[in-house]
């Protein structure tokens, strides 16, 4: 299937609510992942949502595996997410750099919970509830953002950590921590605030994020 163009910030579609799928494993849902896919994979994403590509509907895809683009990250299983809802496990809030196809070649700092849990349905319509944290975490939050009209930079806190790639890293030496952000490209990532203390209930075992031990319901 063809890559499709993705639309950029300012264009309507990407500030209204998206429709939720009301029919499963029909040839047009199909063809309509086929082409979410790849066109994040020739755009070398890890995530993409149906309304980046003027389809107003509460579909993403995402994943991440072996990229070398995206060093330092976990893997992150290549998912189809249909009429997803996203419930915080704890308050433990982290901040990081993302990127948006969107946005091209602009990063923010935006703050997000580290660890939820997510449900919804795969293509033919059968369900999926996964507990994660950390970058899996995060690519689900970005993505589901786009299905609410929701963009970085409204998630950003201080303005100053949003602009263009190159200004904000035009002082970090070539041999930097190199980061890959949700989903753009790689960039260099200066050192990081300290982050904020850990919520002791994050690791009682109900609350235990399962990014190595993926279950999707029968």
């Amino acid at each position: 299937m063809p890559a499709r163009p993705v639309l950029r910030i300012g264009h309507p579609t990407l500030g209204r609510p998206a429709k939720a799928v009301t029919e499963f494993n029909t040839p047009q849902l199909h063809t309509l992942i086929a082409d979410m896919l790849d066109t994040m994979m020739v755009k070398n994403g890890v995530g993409l949502a149906a309304p980046q590509i003027d389809v107003p509907l509460r579909v993403v895809v995402f994943g991440v595996e072996d990229n070398p683009r995206y060093p330092g990250r976990e893997p992150v299983p290549m998912t189809v997410l249909i009429n997803p809802i996203i419930v915080p496990v704890g308050d433990e809030r982290v901040a990081d750099w993302e990127g948006c196809l969107s946005l091209p070649a602009m990063r923010g700092w935006v703050p997000r919970h580290r660890q939820i849990l997510y449900r919804g349905f795969d293509a033919d319509g059968q369900p999926i509830e996964r507990n994660v944290c950390d970058f899996h975490a995060r690519v689900v939050q970005h993505e589901c953002d786009h299905l609410d009209g929701i963009l970085l930079p409204q998630r950003i806190v201080d303005m100053r950590r949003f602009g263009f790639e190159k200004e904000l890293f035009a002082d970090v030496p070539a041999d930097g921590n190199a980061d890959a952000d949700t989903e753009g490209s790689v960039t260099q990532k200066p050192v990081s605030p300290t982050a904020a203390p850990q919520n002791p209930a994050q690791n009682s075992p109900e609350n235990r994020c399962s990014n190595d031990d993926f279950r999707d319901d029968p």
